[in-house]
């Protein structure tokens, strides 16, 4: 089977092509550096020809509200414009859990422009909705920076391994199509603080973590659930620690 995966040189990108390569399937790694520019259109036809499923892993380069929103609808409707002209049977997007309770924030309208793309696209569909990756917990971090301390919201969070994400993705790829959406999640539910807690002690960092009920979550207030998922959740097998220990081995060669 052709699998094409946008964005497949990126963190997560990388990690699904491998899965999907080492189960024998033909998959393409498109991204701009490999002639694929989704934003403009450029090399979508050639790279879909002969292609059962795409999975879209790619993201935004800016934040910036405008830019955000820009990239996510211009790609999804060159995307699927191919896909549909290619007779692609799946589409498979990677979204953000909770992303429909972050309206505040301007990515997370930008993810639910994305979603609304997918859902109206004509092509047969599975959104796999995750909770945020360790690798982003330094993100957090100095979004929340004011001084010697991060100030966050004493929210939940359900942080999950880029590993154990990719592998969901790549089952999912693999699967019939759900026409809708499902959420995958770590093993470990915690506060937000605890979170960035164990993080700074993990690096050697100084700085404290404050729980703020004022905090914003890049622009959005957060309740308790908004960034942890509902009933039945995919859940992966990577804590925290097991996370850091593995990035650390992994930098260390």
């Amino acid at each position: 089977m052709k699998i094409v995966v946008i964005g497949g040189s990126g963190l997560i990108g990388a990690k699904v092509v491998g899965h999907l390569r080492a189960r024998g399937h033909e998959t393409i790694a498109a991204s701009p550096s490999s002639g694929v520019d989704t934003l403009t259109g450029k090399g979508l036809a050639e790279v879909l020809t002969g292609a059962h499923v795409v999975v879209d892993v790619a993201n935004s380069p800016s934040f910036e509200d405008e830019a955000v929103l820009a990239f996510f609808e211009t790609s999804g409707r060159n995307l699927f414009a191919a896909e549909r002209a290619a007779g692609v049977g799946h589409h498979v997007a990677l979204s953000v859990v909770g992303t429909d309770r972050l309206a505040e924030s301007g990515y997370f309208r930008a993810k639910i422009a994305q979603e609304k793309l997918i859902r109206e696209s004509g092509v047969p569909y599975t959104i796999v909705r995750s909770t945020q990756f360790f690798e982003f917990v330094g993100g957090i971090v100095q979004a929340g920076s004011d001084g010697d301390t991060v100030r966050l919201s004493p929210a939940d969070i359900q942080p999950i391994a880029s590993d154990d994400i990719a592998l969901a993705v790549a089952d999912y790829a693999l699967a019939a199509p759900l026409n809708g959406m499902v959420e995958a999640a770590g093993p470990e539910r915690m506060r937000l603080t605890e979170l960035v807690r164990r993080y700074l002690v993990a690096t050697g960092d100084p700085r404290k973590a404050i729980e703020d009920g004022q905090a914003r979550y890049f622009g959005a207030k957060l309740d308790d659930d908004t960034l942890v998922p509902g009933a039945d959740p995919r859940l992966g097998s990577i804590g925290f620690d097991a996370w850091f220990a593995r990035s650390r081995a992994a930098a260390a060669h």
